[in-house]
């Protein structure tokens, strides 16, 4: 960068902190400067315009920027999405499919009915008995159902177990650590608050109940190898090691969350692989929790293409005209969930910071599921897994690779 340059990086991390003005929990973690951040609150606040403009104003620099390649294309993406965001804070109308492509850099369709259907008809073989297979689903969740005073207890025995394979497989700072707590009231299922200095806090909602053989994805997903690993792995490499302060930042509906949530979503296939459900059941059973590890593990996979319906009701009740009572119904069909759970998903899909975020757990995980399996036939999972760890990969750049190969 050349002497009067504009520090265009510099300028990310603050506009992004304005947007956290604005939109409490628009800055999911920040590890940089707290003077910084002090600066920024100090500020009048900003308007959702004067948020627009800067964010055009950074994406016209960015060129002459004189950044590395993969910075630019970073940046540019998150430039992105931050524009939008602020257009949608000024009451701009932005449709679903739109918000969700300038955010996440894909493009989101229904999907087919016929293949939940098909996923149905596999469930039916796996859950054989009387009632409809809806209710058969249902009787299996709830016989896997983990104990709420056991929850903390069979999290953390998972976590310790995912520690050690991680910290062979991934390496990480010895001075890393995660600390679990249980709240209610939340949208989510589980959230990893990343403190900076290899911390992080990973809180788990007990509104409705977890599933004993979910909790290893959970814990993966937040911790090891997903959130808590990725945060720790960037922080010592792109921002200590390479100077990159972009990476101090993370926000809310831009394409590093679809990264990042579709790595964290690959955890357990990452850092366990198949037998991933006796795996589980093992870990467990030392606690006397017991559930069917193999039988868990193909129901997952039978289950798997009704990941998308809620991506599907998003679509259906923002830009196609579907009432909350229709898209639950829709929920409960195809995604075989009861009446409560179908609720606490729309309370999610309507959340106005969270309502396109469905798409990042049901695109990344598609597009870097692919990316994961067009490895070369003699590079091992951990040594593709670990790009998406230390890269500024973005999903088009992955998108991209998966094109020339």
């Amino acid at each position: 960068m050349t002497a009067g340059a504009l520090d265009l990086p510099a300028e990310y991390v603050r506009l992004g902190l304005r947007f956290d003005r604005l939109e409490p929990g628009f800055v999911d973690a920040y590890t940089g400067d707290p003077r910084t951040r002090a600066q920024v609150q100090d500020e009048p606040a900003p308007t959702p315009q004067q948020l627009r403009d800067r964010a055009r104003d950074l994406l016209r620099e960015l060129d002459a920027a004189g950044l590395a390649a993969d910075r630019t294309e970073f940046l540019r993406g998150q430039l992105t999405g931050l524009e939008c965001s602020a257009r949608k804070l000024s009451g701009e109308p932005v449709g679903f499919v739109e918000e969700v492509s300038c955010y996440f850099q894909v493009g989101v369709t229904l999907g087919d009915e016929a293949d939940y259907a098909a996923a149905h008809a596999e469930l039916d073989a796996l859950l054989p008995g009387g009632g409809s297979l809806t209710e058969r689903y249902a009787a299996h969740r709830r016989r896997e159902e983990c104990p709420p005073d056991r929850l903390e207890a069979a999290v953390h025995a998972l976590s310790s177990a995912l520690r050690d394979r991680v910290r062979g497989q991934y390496g990480l700072p010895e001075v890393e650590t995660v600390r679990y707590e249980v709240v209610t009231d939340k949208p989510w299922s589980g959230f990893n608050y990343y403190e900076g200095g290899y911390r992080s806090r990973v809180a788990i909602n007990a509104d409705l109940p977890h599933r004993l053989s979910q909790l290893a994805h959970l814990v993966a997903h937040e911790s090891y190898p997903g959130h808590h690993t990725e945060h720790c792995r960037k922080e010592r490499g792109l921002v200590e090691r390479s100077g990159r302060a972009e990476h101090t930042v993370f926000l809310v509906n831009t394409p590093e969350c679809l990264m990042a949530e579709g790595l964290a979503d690959l955890g357990v296939e990452a850092a366990i692989g198949d037998g991933w459900g006796s795996w589980g059941a093992e870990i467990l059973g030392d606690l006397g929790l017991r559930f069917d590890g193999d039988l868990a593990e193909r129901i997952a996979a039978a289950a798997a293409p009704l990941n998308r319906v809620r991506q599907d009701a998003a679509i259906l009740l923002h830009d196609r005209g579907a009432d909350a009572d229709e898209v639950a119904a829709y929920l409960q069909r195809w995604s075989l969930v009861a009446g409560d759970r179908a609720r606490q998903q729309i309370r999610f899909l309507t959340d106005p910071l969270w309502r396109a975020y469905i798409s990042t757990y049901v695109e990344g995980y598609g597009l870097l599921s692919r990316w994961l399996d067009a490895r070369p036939a003699d590079q091992p999972v951990a040594d593709r897994f670990l790009r998406l760890l230390d890269e500024p990969l973005t999903p088009a750049a992955v998108a991209g690779e998966l094109a020339a190969a």
